[in-house]
């Protein structure tokens, strides 16, 4: 049977990785009976864990949310992840570096030597290059969160992809992260459609607006957001034909190259976006597998030119 001070660690994380545990739940987790578990429960809130009580039918503890945060209890993966997680979101997120490192310093100066080598291994044998755009604010991103969180509209300025800065009036709904980008998908008030936002293109911090009602959230979100990045803003854009299902593409090609859909069991559509003929040109290259054109025979002239050009430079090299 565990001590007194290791079962109430015990149960302090147990209570911390559940919402809701039933008495019988956490005797039988902690190897004891309902009355230890009522008299250890009231040892925790002797040492600022508030932890809430209820009986009846489906009654049973919960920690709830005091003045001050009780101390964390982790076990030996999560504290590694947590490491691991701080080291990865001071690269990622900008405003945060201090504050993620004293945490670190915090878990490091705790963690047994087993502990500390396995979270330290990835910092210490990784090179730091160029880190290309710079991280988002981790201010705005709260900022963002919260309103998504909260159903409050948001004002802000805007600028595009072309460079084109203005206002925007949004219903946020969500935060999603790609690769190094962050983006903001709303419901645009003014267009009265949903929209994704470049985070790092919003200017300054938003304003704050009246509540609305929660959105339902549309089923093809990820579809529109992906349509959003790879697509939609380009003014060269292209549809080509593969073999290949979605899945065994998906598998094999890399994410930026465009948007995948579904065409037959044996074939897909890949939408395809550039700024330039040469840039899309050079996109369906790097493909590696052949294509057919199916939106976009527009661009085939010009796409045309380019290889003629290349083909000279190649020859005369």
């Amino acid at each position: 049977m565990l001590s007194t001070s290791a079962r109430l660690l015990r149960l302090a994380s147990l209570l911390q990785s559940r919402r809701h545990w039933s008495g019988p739940a956490l005797a039988d987790h902690l190897g004891v009976d309902a009355r230890t578990v009522r008299r250890d429960v009231e040892r925790l809130r002797g040492l600022g864990y508030p932890v809430e009580a209820s009986s009846g039918v489906g009654g049973g503890y919960a920690l709830g949310r005091g003045a001050a945060l009780p101390p964390l209890v982790l076990d030996d993966d999560e504290a590694v992840a947590l490491a691991l997680a701080l080291r990865a979101a001071s690269t990622e997120v900008g405003g945060i570096e201090a504050t993620a490192l004293q945490l670190m310093a915090k878990l490091e100066h705790l963690m047994p030597t087993r502990l500390r080598r396995r979270a330290s291994a990835l910092h210490a044998v990784t090179l730091s290059l160029r880190s290309g755009p710079p991280p988002v604010d981790a201010g705005l991103l709260s900022d963002l969160a919260t309103a998504c969180r909260d159903c409050r509209s948001l004002q802000f300025g805007y600028r595009t992809h072309t460079g084109e800065a203005g206002p925007r009036n949004v219903q946020p709904l969500r935060l999603a992260n790609y690769g190094r980008r962050w983006y903001l998908i709303a419901w645009d008030t003014d267009r009265d459609d949903w929209r994704s936002f470049r985070v790092d293109r919003i200017d300054g911090r938003p304003r704050t607006g009246r509540p609305f009602p929660p959105r339902p959230v549309p089923p093809d979100v990820t579809a529109r957001l992906e349509r959003g990045i790879a697509y939609t803003p380009f003014p060269c854009r292209l549809t080509v034909r593969l073999a290949g299902s979605v899945a065994d593409l998906q598998a094999a090609l890399p994410v930026w190259c465009g948007v995948l859909e579904p065409e037959t069991e044996s074939h897909s559509l890949l939408r395809m976006g550039a700024d330039s003929p040469d840039a899309l040109l050079a996109h369906v290259v790097m493909l590696g597998r052949d294509v057919e054109v199916v939106e976009g025979h527009d661009l085939v002239p010009r796409m045309r030119a380019v290889l003629q050009r290349t083909a000279r430079a190649v020859r005369s090299g």
